[in-house]
């Protein structure tokens, strides 16, 4: 067996169990104050963000596990790694602070330093490893959409 094998699982095991937390708190709010809240243009319905959400989280702990399995740790590896553990932070922070306690303006200032975060591991993991830097992008391109869902569940909801 590879030793790249134990990585990617680990690695995709303890993604998906990060977000999963997350869909804990939104579970809850989801039916209640979620569902009385107006909504911008273009809201996908609620059945879309769980499997978007776990394609998502495959891939970042995929992309992840192939930076981790890459050469011997130097100082861009290091970095790179750094900088995913950050984004991976601020991505647990967003869903409590906006479906927990209803911060929709806090939670929009951590989802743009989440954006921020996710296009600098993309850039950190490219020169390691350019498959694992695009399969961030989807995920770069979804949280630029939910900065527009955030924004505008702001706007409508003073």
């Amino acid at each position: 067996m590879s030793k790249f094998w134990p990585k990617l699982i680990l690695s995709v095991v303890v993604v998906m169990l990060l977000g999963a937390t997350g869909g804990l708190v939104t579970v809850g709010a989801i039916p209640d104050w979620y569902a009385k809240l107006a909504k911008p243009p273009g809201t996908p319905p609620n059945a879309v963000f769980g499997p978007t959400w776990s394609l998502l989280y495959l891939m970042i702990g995929v992309s992840v596990a192939r930076v981790w399995h890459i050469g011997p740790a130097g100082p861009g590896k290091q970095q790179a790694l750094i900088r995913f553990a950050i984004q991976m932070i601020l991505n647990l922070t967003w869903t409590p602070l906006f479906f927990g306690a209803h911060l929709a303006a806090v939670a929009l200032f951590v989802i743009v330093a989440l954006w921020v975060t996710i296009l600098l591991t993309i850039l950190a993991f490219r020169p390691l490893d350019r498959i694992a830097a695009r399969l961030l992008l989807p995920y770069l391109a979804w949280v630029s959409y939910a900065i527009y869902l955030n924004a505008g569940i702001l706007v409508l909801n003073p």
